[in-house]
């Protein structure tokens, strides 16, 4: 972990709380996740392995403010793309203590349907944007496949939270608080931003959909659904430049998070501590990944 040597006069960066909150879950196979043509390892579409996806929120908390990151969906869009809705991204929320109700600054790391279906949960919140991904869900690539991982009707309340000056836009790398910042990296959409939080172990990473497992950032692998191939491996690059050490990068949607980081008391399964330390032990028996399949007899 890198620390800083303050100089006279300086004031040490605030060191956050953060959480990752399990709201959704669906089965799925490694066929489905992984493009053909991934810079790295290609993926095979007929590949039946399975490879669950899990569906996260962050919450990011300081002593002055708490920042929500993305807003998960709700149970119209779980039931439309079959995907298991365990609780509301505000339920998981409330869990820890936050209500979302009240939150006043929400990071959209992109607009696809899992990170900005839940903002009807956030009625007194800014929603923190990159120019390019607005640019890109209302504009000529949604005439193509593009198109498939946004819902419509989200983007038109977007521009409707333009409107009422809900939205605060950012053009590329932006510091929001001390020890707070976004980074735009593009690949999965063109303009997907990950964050990077000042802990109490040094400077972490929610990468969000820039990698939706550590095997994506491990191996150069692609997800089925891309836009810039060359700015998604750039921006793997940049995730890891941007962390502090290897085990401080975070994936969207990988359930060995929550195996990794440890979990709030009470809540096992559902909510990880990301400012802590992983645990001793954190590598699980990954059936997903061939590589790393062990015998369960």
């Amino acid at each position: 972990m890198t620390r800083t040597v303050l100089g006279v006069g300086e004031r040490a960066l605030p060191e956050y709380a953060v959480y990752a909150l399990k709201f959704a879950t669906r089965d799925a196979r490694r066929g489905d996740h992984f493009h053909p043509d991934s810079p790295g390892a290609p993926g095979d579409p007929h590949d039946d392995t399975p490879m669950p996806m899990d569906y996260f929120v962050w919450a990011v908390v300081g002593d002055d403010a708490t920042w929500v990151v993305d807003t998960g969906f709700l149970a119209d869009e779980a039931a439309a793309r079959r995907r298991t809705l365990l609780r509301t991204p505000a339920e998981a929320l409330a869990s820890i203590g936050i209500d979302a109700a009240t939150v006043g600054d929400v990071i959209i790391t992109h607009l696809h349907y899992d990170h900005i279906g839940g903002a009807v949960q956030f009625p007194s919140a800014r929603f923190h944007v990159q120019d390019r991904e607005i640019a890109f869900a209302t504009g000529r690539h949604m005439l193509t496949d593009q198109r498939h991982g946004f819902t419509g009707r989200h983007i038109a309340d977007v521009v409707l939270a333009v409107h009422a000056g809900r939205v605060v836009f950012h053009d590329g790398d932006a510091e929001l608080a001390p020890g707070l910042s976004v980074h735009h990296v593009g690949g999965h959409t063109d303009g997907l931003q990950v964050v990077r939080v000042h802990t109490r172990r040094g400077w972490i990473v929610i990468a969000s959909d820039a990698a939706h497992y550590y095997e994506m950032l491990e191996r150069q692998r692609a997800f089925h659904l891309t836009f810039d191939f060359p700015a998604l491996v750039a921006g793997y690059e940049r995730v890891v430049a941007l962390a502090d050490a290897p085990d401080a990068y975070v994936p969207g949607h990988d359930p060995a998070v929550l195996d990794r980081y440890p979990a709030v008391a009470g809540l096992e399964g559902r909510v990880a501590r990301l400012d802590l330390p992983p645990e001793p032990d954190h590598t699980r028996p990954d059936t997903h990944h061939p590589d790393r399949q062990r015998s369960t007899a």
